[in-house]
């Protein structure tokens, strides 16, 4: 979702595969600095500003970057944002322009426009627009016809363009981006939603049920409604200062009272939440998946393994694209990055990770500049982009695929056995589960790290400090005799029982370093013996797991299938590392607490939140294991 995280990079700004040769670091990847790329705006770029008709009247509040140099036609380039295309007058500049720096020097024609009912644009704004196939009047408008009207308006009155539009997006922007693609217009030619949300109840408002309460919490304060077009963003609705998220929200108590407590009715966007927990109809409209099809120009899906917010967002969206569009051109980029990182300077660390090189630039520069440049420029030369480009962590090297999911992977199932194993055969004798206590008032923390609730680093962290509670099972293969590397999708399938009526499941995937790994000699502080770095994890609100739209209590004691999808990897554990699993009933903040009771848990009471003992089998009454692919070297 477009949290505070995101807000922050902005203002910052099996068939043969090949092995990419990785770019040599150095200490400023980019042919110049920010300060003569702020330079080169200012001297070489005129702004204007506009607001731009749409079909039913509105008007829509458009900035424009276009070169002073008047000789060459140049391709238009544009990003649709509800975060404002900041900042508003003729005579201030971005310090950059474009997608990256690598295509500062190209000459697009740069555009940046408030989306209807955001900042200084007029209209309602709807959270993620829902999208209308049929529109048969003009009052029926939607983020594809808003797009389709800006084209048209552009190439009527922007000067020395050549014809071609392309467009560009992260996270929020990435939803418009997607949106866009399916708007017709023929001067559409490139389009790269990049961690695009897609299904804000799969990917940010919930994670399959389960309330995503500290980026949600932290995020509507400052995104409110604007009832009328404004330059400047009302003050935040309130300010929490303490810097401890576990002991924050821990003191909150029930889900309810971050909305009776602190939003008291005060953002919509944030209500609609509590008003709609279940998958019905108002999520199910606001679905963009199901609409992306009759696109006719190349379209480019970005992300990152690492994406803290739209990691569903990016997989689904080019699986969804590739599906319902045949024969298009489009490539699927992902690195090792936390949501939006490869639109930064480096990407080469995150917390304790080092991948060996700056992954962002190299990206910049040898992906997306050439994308954008080969086909809004009319090159005729064929563009050297395979279908899929991505960073396969463990090894850290990029590979590059003609599918995705790679040919050649092959799908295996790996079983939760008794006394913690973990292997590739279903378990044939030992205790038929593994059980364990989950306190609400005692849940499992997702990262070690105090931090306000919400952090991008959880994705690669040490799971020691999980692994050392009781309420968290642990299965583990033996030291590997070889690499394995894995591949695509990880589906979760459990066999799950608990004393109570509702139950939250969390599983994680974890590579476990050798007990005689080197320190690192650049972070001496880390101890990388036995360290269990975390490669994928997700959750499920029991209550759904037969049907999202319709909740559903367990029955006290009775072993049930609960299926759980973690997402896509590509990651090695190398020869001697060890493969974990870890199952646990909290996450948190990073997912609010489940009150274990059949109630709704956004009316629950402190009292509804009770104890239960939850079992894990494997044996006799139920097996559970992990549906992975396995990918050769």
């Amino acid at each position: 979702m477009p949290t505070y995280c995101f807000r922050t990079l902005v203002a910052v700004l099996l068939l043969p595969v090949l092995a990419v040769a990785q770019p040599t670091p150095t200490a400023n990847p980019y042919p110049f600095t920010p300060t003569q790329d702020s330079a080169f705006v200012r001297e070489n770029y005129q702004k204007t500003e506009f607001m731009v008709p749409m079909r039913d009247g509105k008007k829509l509040f458009t900035q424009i970057y276009a070169p002073k140099d008047q000789a060459g036609k140049h391709p238009i380039i544009m990003q649709r944002t509800p975060y404002s295309c900041a900042p508003y007058g003729t005579d201030i500049f971005r310090k950059r322009v474009g997608p990256n720096p690598f295509m500062l020097r190209d000459n697009y024609i740069v555009v940046y426009q408030d989306v209807r009912g955001r900042w200084a644009s007029e209209g309602t704004f709807i959270e993620m627009t829902p999208h209308k196939d049929v529109k048969k009047n003009p009052t029926d408008v939607d983020e594809a016809s808003d797009t389709y009207d800006t084209i048209d308006w552009l190439l009527k009155n922007v000067a020395n363009h050549n014809g071609n539009v392309g467009q560009w997006g992260i996270s929020y922007p990435g939803f418009f981006t997607s949106a866009g693609s399916v708007s017709g217009h023929p001067a559409l030619k490139a389009s790269s939603p990049q961690a695009p949300m897609a299904d804000l109840w799969r990917d940010d408002a919930f994670h399959n049920g389960a309330f995503m309460i500290a980026a949600n919490f932290s995020f509507y304060p400052y995104f409110q409604e604007h009832k009328q077009p404004t330059k400047q963003n009302p003050p935040p609705i309130f300010e929490t200062n303490d810097p401890d998220g576990y002991h924050f929200y821990l003191n909150m108590g029930p889900s309810a009272n971050s909305e009776s407590q602190y939003f008291k009715g005060r953002n919509k966007y944030y209500h609609e939440n509590f008003e709609h927990p279940d998958y019905d109809d108002h999520w199910k409209k606001r679905n963009i998946l199901p609409h992306l099809k009759g696109i006719k120009h190349a379209v480019m899906v970005v992300g990152g393994w690492y994406d803290e917010q739209d990691l569903f967002g990016t997989f689904n969206t080019y699986k969804a694209i590739e599906k319902q569009n045949p024969g298009i051109q489009n490539t699927f980029v992902v690195g090792p990055w936390v949501h939006g990182g490869w639109a930064g300077p480096s990407g080469q660390t995150l917390a304790d990770q080092d991948f060996g090189s700056k992954t962002s630039p190299y990206y910049q520069e040898n992906i997306e500049a050439k994308f954008f440049k080969h086909h809004l420029f009319n090159e005729t030369t064929p563009l050297a982009l395979p279908e899929a480009t991505l960073f396969e962590t463990g090894t850290n090297r990029w590979r590059t695929f003609d599918t995705y999911p790679p040919k050649g992977t092959q799908s295996k199932q790996l079983y939760l056995q008794a006394n913690g194993k973990l292997a590739f055969t279903s378990p044939a004798t030992g205790a038929a589960f593994t059980e364990f206590l989950s306190d609400p008032a005692h849940p499992v923390p997702f990262s070690s790290k105090i931090n306000d609730g919400f952090s991008a680093e959880y994705m690669v962290e040490d799971q020691r400090f999980a692994s050392a509670r009781p309420d968290v099972l642990t299965f583990q293969t033996e030291p590997l005799s070889d690499n394995l590397t894995l591949a695509g999708p990880i589906l979760a399938q459990l066999t799950v029982s608990t004393t109570g009526t509702d139950a939250d499941w969390v599983v994680k995937v974890i590579d476990v370093y050798p007990t005689d790994t080197p320190q690192n000699p650049q972070n001496k502080d880390v101890v990388l013996g036995n360290y269990q770095q975390l490669i994928r994890s997700e959750i499920i609100r029991g209550r759904y797991r037969n049907n999202i739209s319709k909740p559903e209590a367990f029955t006290p004691n009775k072993p049930t299938k609960v299926a759980v999808e973690l997402q896509d990897v590509l990651h090695t554990f190398k020869k001697g590392h060890r493969l974990m699993v870890q199952v646990q009933s909290s996450c948190f903040p990073w997912a609010d607490r489940n009150p274990q009771k059949f109630v709704p848990i956004f009316s629950a009471n402190e009292s509804d939140y009770q104890k239960a003992n939850h079992r894990v089998y494997h044996g006799k009454q139920g097996t559970s294991f992990l549906q992975i692919g396995i990918l050769g070297q």
